[in-house]
């Protein structure tokens, strides 16, 4: 399934995360779009990297910059990237969001993941 149209271009994305109980767990990021698949990073030790570790189905949907969700929600399977895949991501993330260039700032954003919009 394509990116949907829905998301493409936003400048925030809300990722549903879901909890052992199956409670979701709602995050703005920052994304960037690429062949149909949608790439952010975050730091490893943040609850929603645990939580992909142990599902990684997810829910994402536009938002603005506090998560209020402003458009339909969609399925999706993330894939923590491997430090060795991760370099793309990176820089198409740098290259839509300037502030991702400040080192200082996004220092421990270390780990970077990749979802694949799914149908439901």
């Amino acid at each position: 399934m394509p990116i949907p149209t829905e998301i493409q271009n936003q400048r925030y994305m809300s990722l549903a995360t879901f909890r052992k109980t199956g409670v979701a767990v709602y995050t703005p990021i920052w994304f960037a779009e690429d062949g149909g698949k949608l790439y952010f990073m975050t730091n490893e030790k943040l609850g929603k990297i645990k939580r992909l570790r142990n599902n990684s189905k997810v829910k994402i949907a536009p938002c603005t910059i506090r998560g209020k969700i402003t458009g339909p929600e969609f399925d999706g399977t993330a894939r923590i990237l491997p430090p060795s895949d991760s370099t793309r991501a990176r820089g198409l993330i740098k290259k839509k969001y300037w502030l991702a260039r400040l080192p200082l700032l996004w220092r421990n954003s270390n780990t970077y993941v990749e979802i694949t919009p799914t149908s439901s």
